[in-house]
């Protein structure tokens, strides 16, 4: 029980680095939990900084995510595993280092969907893509990725297992912490995803 303890504590505090913070407060100058949508995760960092921005966003938070959860596994396998994924989003969506106020677990809960089952991770790729085309709403994409989110695990993984409950688990904290985007959803007033354009050099 000790090492879940502990594979827990270093997974979170993993989690808690938050990669839009300190990009866009310490080298961009500007706090992006302070414009936008006040989210610290990589959409928002696109729509206020820039893609490139939002891009080392994404691989920094899904870096964080895969140290985390092979430190989980080297302690304590396949169950260290999923404690460890778990307890990375926690920390990523409330992170010790930055008052709580963190992201909303997207790009962190892609990375689990790779390190829990790269079918699972393809299958969930395709449909974020397939959404994507659709309707051009990150928010929309990103819920309903949660809601199929435990079912993909599911169709390649049967059977209940922490594996599984993780993902449930996961699928509802993301779709918690975009209450306000689905609130905007259904009144039609959520914007369209638009990275803000970069200056080009002369």
């Amino acid at each position: 029980m000790l090492r879940y303890v502990i594979i827990a504590v270093i997974a979170y505090l993993l989690g808690s680095i938050s990669v839009a913070v300190l990009l866009t407060r310490d080298r961009l100058g500007s706090d992006v939990r302070k414009q936008g949508s006040g989210n610290a995760g990589a959409t928002n960092v696109a729509r206020v900084f820039g893609m490139k921005a939002g891009v080392v966003t994404l691989l920094g938070d899904m870096v964080k995510a895969a140290l985390s959860g092979l430190a989980g596994w080297l302690i304590g396998g396949e169950t260290g595993l999923a404690v460890a994924c778990l307890a990375c989003l926690v920390g990523h969506c409330w992170p010790v280092y930055f008052g709580f106020k963190g992201g909303k677990g997207v790009s962190v809960a892609g990375c689990i969907a790779l390190l829990l089952d790269w079918r699972f991770f393809l299958a969930l790729v395709a449909w974020f893509a397939i959404m994507a085309i659709l309707s051009r709403r990150v928010s929309f994409v990103s819920c309903s990725s949660a809601v199929v989110y435990p079912l993909l695990y599911w169709a390649f993984n049967r059977g209940m297992s922490i594996q599984l409950a993780v993902c449930i688990i996961i699928a509802l904290i993301v779709l918690i912490l975009h209450r306000g985007n689905i609130s905007r959803l259904i009144h039609g007033t959520e914007p369209v995803f638009k990275a803000k354009e970069e200056k080009r050099k002369e």
